[in-house]
C-alpha cells in the first residue's frame, strides 16, 4: 500500500510538474505575441507619421512653388533626351511610375533627386588575364564586352555602380570560362568561348537591369618559349608538305617521260621532230657553238639493233653505246 501510495503521489507531482510547464510557455508565447503586435502597431505608427510628415513637406513645397511661380519653374521642369530615362527619388522612397522620360518631366524642388541613366550601348576592354589553361599552359587573354541598361530603375536602386560591377564580373568570368578549355580549343574556338562568356554574364547582370549584347576575345598572347616552339612545329610541317610535294612532282614528271618514250618508240618521226626542234632551240641562242646536224637515217640501225638487243638480253646496251662512241 506504502509503495502504491509513493507511486500514486509521483504522479501526481508529475503531472503538476507538466501542467506548470505548459502554463509557463503559453505564458511566454502569449508574450512574445504581444511583442510581435506592439512592435507592429510601432511600425505602422512610425509609418504613418513618416507618411504624415511626407505629406506635409510636400505640400509646403507645392505651395513654395506656387508662390514663387513663374521662376520656380526653372527647378522644376528637367528634360532627358531620347536615349535617357530618369529615376526619381521622393524623400528618399522610388516615385511611382517608374522612370520617366523622354522629354520633359517635373520634379518638386528640395524633396526630389533624379538619376538620369544612358540606355545607349557601352563597350569595355577587359584588361589582359593570365589564365592557366586546362593542359597547365600560361596565356595572356583580353576582350571586349558590349552592353547596355534594359531597366533603368533597376540599374540605379539594386547596384550601386553598375559600370564598375560589370567589369569586375567580365573580368572573373573571362578567368574562368578560359580555365576548362585547352590552348587548342582556346584557339581554334573564340567564337564558341565568346558565346558562352555571353550567355553567363547576361544571366549574373540580368537583376542589375544589364543587358550584355556581346563578348568578343581580342588577343590570346603566348609565351614567347611556347611561341619559338610552335613556330618550329610549324616550319617542320611546312617543310613536311615541300618535300612530299616535290616527290610527287618528281613522280608525276617521270611517269610524262616514260609516256614521252613510249610515244617516240612508237613513232620514229616523232624522235626526228623531236631532233629538229633541239636543233632549233640550239641556233636561236646567241653562242659560238657550230653544230652539224646529222640525219638521223645514220643511227636507224644503232636503234634497231639496239631494240633487237633489249629484248634478246641486257648486254646490247652496252654494245650501242661503244657503236656510237664508234661513229663519233
Amino acid at each position: 500500500a506504502s509503495v502504491r501510495f509513493t507511486r500514486h503521489t509521483q504522479t501526481h507531482h508529475f503531472a503538476q510538474s507538466g501542467r506548470r510547464t505548459c502554463w509557463r510557455w503559453q505564458q511566454r508565447w502569449s508574450t512574445s505575441d504581444d511583442e510581435s503586435r506592439r512592435t507592429a502597431t510601432i511600425g505602422a505608427t512610425v509609418s504613418e507619421g513618416l507618411d504624415i510628415c511626407a505629406y506635409i513637406l510636400t505640400t509646403i513645397s507645392i505651395l513654395i512653388i506656387i508662390a514663387t511661380f513663374p521662376v520656380s519653374l526653372i527647378f522644376c521642369i528637367k528634360v532627358v533626351q531620347e536615349y535617357e530615362r530618369a529615376v526619381i527619388f521622393r524623400l528618399g522612397r522610388l516615385l511611382r511610375g517608374g522612370a520617366k522620360g523622354p522629354g520633359i518631366f517635373f520634379i518638386i524642388p528640395c524633396i526630389d533627386t533624379y538619376c538620369k541613366v544612358d540606355l545607349r550601348t557601352v563597350s569595355f576592354d577587359v584588361p589582359p588575364q593570365e589564365i592557366l589553361s586546362k593542359d597547365s599552359v600560361t596565356v595572356a587573354v583580353d576582350a571586349v564586352v558590349y552592353y547596355r541598361i534594359s531597366n533603368a530603375t533597376i540599374a540605379v536602386s539594386n547596384v550601386e555602380d553598375y559600370g564598375h560591377s560589370t567589369r569586375l564580373l567580365a573580368a572573373t568570368t573571362l578567368r574562368n570560362v578560359l580555365g576548362t578549355k585547352n590552348l587548342s580549343e582556346i584557339l581554334s574556338e573564340r567564337e564558341s568561348i565568346s558565346h558562352v562568356m555571353q550567355a553567363s554574364l547576361d544571366e549574373a547582370t540580368d537583376p542589375w537591369g544589364v543587358k550584355v549584347e556581346r563578348v568578343e576575345i581580342k588577343d590570346v598572347r603566348l609565351p614567347v618559349q611556347l611561341q619559338r616552339a610552335m613556330a618550329a612545329e610549324a616550319e617542320a610541317a611546312r617543310e613536311a608538305r615541300a618535300k612530299v610535294i616535290a616527290a610527287e612532282g618528281e613522280q608525276r614528271a617521270s611517269r610524262s617521260l616514260k609516256e614521252a618514250a613510249e610515244v617516240i618508240a612508237d613513232t620514229p618521226s616523232a624522235l626526228q621532230l623531236r631532233y629538229l626542234q633541239t636543233l632549233a632551240s640550239i641556233a636561236a641562242e646567241k653562242n659560238s657553238t657550230i653544230v652539224f646536224p646529222i640525219p638521223m637515217e645514220l643511227f636507224s640501225g644503232f636503234i634497231n639493233s639496239a631494240s633487237s638487243h633489249a629484248g634478246g638480253g641486257g648486254g646490247g646496251g652496252a654494245d650501242v653505246k661503244k657503236d656510237l662512241e664508234a661513229s663519233a
